[in-house]
């Protein structure tokens, strides 16, 4: 599930970013050369987009527009019913599968609409220019990979500036049980 999870936002990524393009102007500045490790804060002058090209993603863009907006009130909406049902003082597990069913078709439209939009962008851009992107992809996927381990560090130094045990926090502390003592009959 965590490998679907990380697609799904690989290619939400993508799909903001190559969507982005069309709303940007093309006089934004680079990122200075101080800003090494973080994933480029113009990727659309990294994709180096025609003019023609931004037309023709601000028209798919357009184009998509009334059915992602309905593909996502169809999300809020599924996922609001679910709430309620799980708020409820004894809800019924047919009704909240049932509510789990129509959240989990909601998120699929949603996705296909995403993949959707991006393979029509794609076909706007240059074989360089989806290489570039998938090099954007990767700076962006290695920049949270990163950040998310120095979240790591920097909690586990918190932890054990405090002098408290790595462990889970949720679970009691109990002395460990010496592997050669026998258990008491």
């Amino acid at each position: 599930m965590r490998s679907k999870e990380r697609m799904v936002l690989t290619l939400l990524l993508a799909t903001v970013v190559i969507v982005a393009a069309a709303s940007y102007s093309i006089g934004q500045q680079l990122p200075s050369e101080g800003q090494q490790g973080a994933p480029s804060a113009d990727p659309i002058r990294d994709l180096k987009l025609s003019p023609e090209q931004r037309e023709r993603i601000r028209a798919i863009r357009e184009e998509m527009r009334g059915e992602r907006a309905a593909i996502n009130q169809k999300l809020r909406e599924t996922n609001q019913a679910l709430e309620e049902v799980l708020d409820s003082d004894n809800p019924d597990d047919r009704v909240v599968e049932q509510r789990l069913r129509d959240v989990a078709e909601a998120q699929a439209a949603s996705m296909r609409m995403r993949v959707m939009t991006e393979m029509k962008v794609r076909r706007v851009l240059t074989p360089e220019q989806v290489a570039t992107l998938r090099t954007l992809r990767q700076n962006v996927r290695d920049y949270r990979r990163d950040r998310q381990e120095n979240n790591e560090l920097r909690r586990r130094e918190r932890v054990n500036r405090r002098g408290l045990p790595e462990r889970n926090t949720i679970a009691p502390i109990l002395p460990r049980l010496d592997s050669n003592r026998r258990p008491r009959p």
